[in-house]
């Protein structure tokens, strides 16, 4: 019985498609189908294809954005599990067979993503599970590290959406992702409502991928990007925090703002990152907002209290 489907969206990447593909075609689990979505691409991509995979190819006729092509995917899923994986990666050989087992250990864990590694330096990490902290930022952790010193299983926050296996039957439950946001944080604000619904999201190092990163926007910060994770970022906190916790945590979240926005000012984005801002609160409320349920506190609770100690595992590197 095929268990999986792997999702890859794709714009205008053709040759990394292509890796992408071939090193799925090495894989020691081949009980899958495989499914790209292209996003109206112009260089050829839809003529991309796999000897020995049972591959299916979408042709979307224009750019959904990163959150439409996989919504499509997973509306097209009829597996029990759904890897979804950035065509801008190299997977190693038991990625499949890793992301499968580590799934498969509790029926309460939603989502497991892999060890991300930097594509030209791959000693060093480039994701290792994404953290949620007070201040309103996502942390990749353990960017630019060792990879040696994240070796081990644990729960994160949220897993990064370039190389993650998720549960179908929880994504029926707390809904696939939002649309809204186009790119950008959509992957932590899905994990952010597993977590309020009381599941967990783990990460999992034998699971190895190489990442180019950012191969599709061209550079890790640039105008476009900014301007979307700012936007993103003020979605995320409305949707996922019921009222009392939200203006516990204002000063912070202000404060959060406010760094950031001087970090931007550096790199000559600061106007962007407030335009995004400013977008995001204007348009929050056409949002669809997590409902709070009483039966959910305790999940809430777990959640404030890791946001604060999110905090010190960034600073200690943890």
């Amino acid at each position: 019985m095929t268990e999986v489907t792997i999702i890859i969206p794709n714009y205008n990447g053709k040759k990394l498609l292509e890796n992408c593909i071939k090193t799925l075609e090495r894989q020691t689990c081949q009980e899958f189908k495989l499914l790209v979505i292209d996003n109206g691409s112009k260089d050829g991509s839809t003529d991309v294809t796999s000897e020995s995979l049972y591959m299916e190819m979408v042709a979307l006729p224009e750019n959904t954005g990163f959150c439409g092509a996989v919504n499509l995917g997973f509306e097209m899923t009829t597996t029990p599990y759904a890897i979804l994986l950035n065509n801008d990666t190299e997977a190693e050989p038991h990625f499949v067979e890793e992301l499968l087992k580590g799934i498969r250990q509790s029926e309460r864990i939603f989502s497991c993503g892999a060890q991300m590694l930097d594509f030209k330096q791959r000693e060093l990490l480039d994701n290792a599970g994404d953290l949620y902290t007070l201040p309103g930022w996502a942390v990749a952790r353990g960017k630019g590290r060792p990879a040696a010193d994240y070796g081990k299983q644990t729960d994160v926050f949220s897993c990064c959406g370039g190389a993650v296996i998720y549960r179908m039957s929880v994504l029926k439950q707390i809904g696939v992702m939002d649309e809204k946001h186009f790119a950008y944080l959509e992957d932590l604000d899905l994990g952010y409502r597993a977590r309020i619904a009381g599941y967990r999201n783990r990460y999992i190092p034998d699971a190895k991928v190489y990442h180019v990163g950012s191969a599709t926007t061209g550079s890790r910060y640039n105008e476009k990007k900014v301007f979307l994770a700012a936007r993103n970022s003020m979605f995320v906190i409305y949707k996922n925090m019921p009222l009392l916790q939200f203006l516990i945590n204002l000063p912070f979240l202000f404060a959060g703002v406010l760094v950031k926005w001087l970090f931007f000012c550096k790199k000559g984005f600061g106007r962007r990152y407030l335009e995004g801002i400013a977008e995001g609160i204007g348009q929050c409320r056409t949002c669809r907002k997590v409902r709070f349920k009483v039966g959910n506190l305790r999940n809430y609770v777990k959640i404030e209290w890791e946001l604060i100690t999110n905090i010190f595992r960034v600073l200690s590197h943890r």
